[in-house]
């Protein structure tokens, strides 16, 4: 018997040593067989042993860390509700209110002339005062939780610190003396809440991938009854068997089978694929592809969960959640560091007390002990840099999701490539003709001019449009073609039929073997010309695949055509590794694949059918010209849909990869080479908040520096 799996949202959430600690915790009860706790996603996945594990212990243990959990109700389409812009806004209303009173106490603790006021101390300490308490208060409240729990991290030290710099100086003042260290303790919290709301900006997801799923359905549909009478009710009374009408231009409302018309649809949505398909009666459709000009009648064949679209939107579920959370190298470090600091200072105030050097000068030490270890320089490392990146990076057209990604950027090895609308433009055109002079090709471009097919319209735009002159008597038929006359002359275009001359049908066949859609024009009922109209490669596809091969990365195309289109494109721009054949549900197994060989997987994609992919993969890169469900199940979005992006987008994610570690080199380095003045006593507490800030400067000062990154003219074989 399998274990039940229970599914949660979690609240509360701010780091990913947060949901280390939930699943740690949940992990040791009783009757959980295995948890999974998603920071990102800000869900949890738990495996229950049946019979023993219970809902509720699993609830009330996340409850009892401090956190909100809430059991996620099953359902076709549930975009969860992530509200991680409260979370931002919470900070920036806290940082607005720290950042002027915090000014203001470093004024009157740095300028001298304050010093020789009797009111300054008290000043000081009231200004600080509701920075510490107020702005610093979920920084305290996640350092009590941990302590309760016997955690202890950055929090703890933060919290600390400014705590006792702030309560020493509240001493002083009662006692009348000068040593006040009210500036070091809003200091201290005003540093930290900067970087964790720059944090949260960077690291903002608050649109699920799969809502955008839900964006396809229709609300309702016209349901045609056993004696043709129409009625219209709500998508989820639709049952399987159920007939229903689909209108030109509307979007299928479920799976189903046609039994009445004949049309054209389009799957782009859907599959990622531009070629439309021609259907008719007995024909299978999908829901949420859109209808060309033709009426249908479709019989359902799935209704809710089980359709395609539920299926991607589960495999999209599957696939985030596998994601392990974020370990950030602040969070390992600080495990360690922050008890080995903690006693450090307790092992400094005792020393200097025992040593005869007085109440004052112990505590001076032991706090600046505590401010030049507080890791404000640490917390910024990771969101500055990521902050400039994903800065330059918009401005450049490539928005990058989050710090996991660009720890997932540096390890790529493999990059698949879905065909249709990454390597190739997704647009019908034509390709290349045989026969037909120029006074015919007008013409049948003016008779296409008429046709809302895509076809049509790629045959129009590449003869000329409507320039041949008027069309009297049009008719379009569904998966034939269409006619008309023009110029007193009989055209019509549609598919070859087998009376064309030999070396027509031949090219034709050569055609059709390119992965190309050959149709046929005929001048006044006589064969007149064979025009090839397929998908298009993108101008820059080739250049960015040598570029890629420069990096050190295999490109691999994978696409739902035949192996012989699937070929003939990957051929164009120099790939040779090709997947054909694959369905929206094979793409994430193809995914899986590689991973399973070892391999570091970015996938590239635009439709419907890579969503799930993009999230199974290591790096999910989704073309801004694709779906919502894709941009938002990828990690990187390229918003100008040029492939040559894809890698500056790996690029721009190695080199902020690279300064976050730079940026964390130096601030655990200064923290290690500062303790040690610190508990000799050279250092005051005062100087010791400067040197912390001027840390803090530093890595912001280096993390700007990603501002420079530029399109520049790169040769093939020049590093990132």
């Amino acid at each position: 018997m399998s274990a039940p799996q229970l599914d949660l949202d979690i609240d509360g959430m701010s780091c990913a040593s947060c949901a280390a600690r939930i699943q740690k915790k949940v992990s040791h009860l009783d009757g959980v067989s295995q948890a999974s706790v998603n920071y990102a996603t800000g869900t949890a996945q738990i495996d229950l042993d049946p019979g023993v594990g219970r809902v509720a212990d699993v609830v009330q243990t996340i409850e009892a860390l401090g956190y909100g959990a809430v059991v996620r109700q099953p359902a076709a389409f549930d975009a969860a509700d992530h509200a991680s812009h409260g979370a931002q806004t919470a900070l920036r209303r806290r940082l607005l209110v720290a950042v002027p009173l915090t000014l203001a106490v470093v004024v009157l603790g740095m300028v001298p002339w304050f010093h020789m006021q009797s009111w300054a101390p008290l000043a000081g300490l009231v200004l600080a005062t509701p920075v510490v308490w107020w702005c610093g208060w979920p920084i305290h409240s996640m350092a009590l939780k941990g302590l309760r729990h016997r955690s202890v991290g950055m929090d703890t030290l933060v919290s600390l610190g400014s705590s006792v710099a702030w309560l020493w100086s509240v001493y002083q003042v009662l006692a009348g003396g000068d040593q006040v260290y009210a500036e070091v303790s809003a200091v201290v919290i005003t540093f930290v809440l900067l970087g964790r709301w720059l944090e949260a900006r960077a690291t903002d997801t608050s649109v699920d991938a799969v809502a955008a799923l839900s964006r396809l359905q229709v609300d309702a549909v016209d349901v045609v009854a056993e004696d043709g009478t129409e009625s219209r009710v709500p998508l989820s009374q639709v049952r399987v068997g159920d007939r229903f009408l689909v209108r030109p231009g509307e979007r299928v409302a479920t799976d189903g089978t046609v039994v009445a018309g004949s049309s054209a649809l389009d799957l782009s949505l859907v599959t990622g694929e531009s070629v439309p398909v021609e259907v008719s009666g007995g024909d299978p459709v999908v829901g949420g592809s859109v209808n060309g000009s033709g009426r249908l009648v479709v019989a359902a064949t799935a209704v809710g969960s089980d359709t395609v679209l539920a299926r991607i939107a589960e495999l999209i579920r599957q696939a985030q959640h596998t994601k392990a959370p974020i370990e950030r190298l602040v969070d390992r470090i600080a495990g360690v560091f922050v008890p080995v600091v903690l006693g450090i200072a307790l092992l400094t105030f005792l020393g200097w007390t025992l040593a005869g050097a007085g109440l004052t000068y112990a505590v001076g030490a032991a706090v600046a002990v505590l401010v030049i270890a507080c890791p404000c320089a640490l917390g910024l490392a990771t969101p500055t840099a990521l902050v400039a990146g994903t800065g330059r990076g918009a401005e450049l057209g490539i928005l990058i999701r989050g710090p996991q990604v660009l720890e997932a950027a540096q390890r790529v090895d493999t990059v698949l490539l879905d065909k249709t609308g990454t390597v190739t433009t997704g647009h019908m055109a034509v390709v290349e003709t045989v026969g037909g002079t120029p006074d015919e090709r007008r013409w049948v471009a003016a008779v296409e001019s008429a046709s809302e097919h895509p076809i049509g319209r790629a045959v129009a735009a590449a003869f000329g449009g409507s320039a041949g002159g008027p069309v009297t008597g049009f008719v379009a038929t569904p998966g034939a073609g269409a006619e008309g006359l023009v110029a007193g002359h009989h055209v019509r275009i549609g598919r070859t039929d087998g009376t064309l001359p030999d070396d027509w049908q031949r090219a034709a066949d050569g055609f059709s073997r390119r992965g190309l859609t050959p149709v046929c024009a005929w001048l006044d009922h006589r064969p007149a010309m064979v025009i090839a109209v397929g998908d298009t490669v993108k101008p820059d596809s080739r250049q960015a695949v040598e570029r890629m091969r420069a990096l050190g990365l295999t490109p691999v195309l994978v696409t739902g055509d035949r192996e012989g289109t699937a070929r003939t494109i990957a051929a164009q721009v120099g790939i040779t590794e090709v997947v054909p054949d694959v369905t929206p549900e094979g793409e994430v197994a193809v995914v899986r694949q590689w991973q399973d060989a070892g391999a570091h997987v970015a996938m590239v994609g635009d439709g419907i059918n890579d969503a799930a992919a993009l999230a199974q993969a290591d790096l999910g890169i989704a073309m801004g010209s694709g779906t919502d469900a894709a941009r938002e199940a990828a990690d990187i979005t390229i918003v100008n849909s040029e492939l040559s992006s894809v890698v500056d987008a790996v690029e721009l994610s190695r080199r902020t990869w690279r300064t976050i570690r730079q940026n964390l080199v130096w601030a655990f380095g200064y923290n290690v080479a500062a303790i040690p003045l610190a508990v000799s006593g050279l250092l005051n507490p005062m100087i010791a908040g400067a040197a912390m800030a001027f840390s803090s400067v530093l890595v912001v000062s280096n993390s700007l520096r990603l501002r420079g990154f530029g399109r520049r003219p790169r040769g093939v074989g020049q590093p990132a």
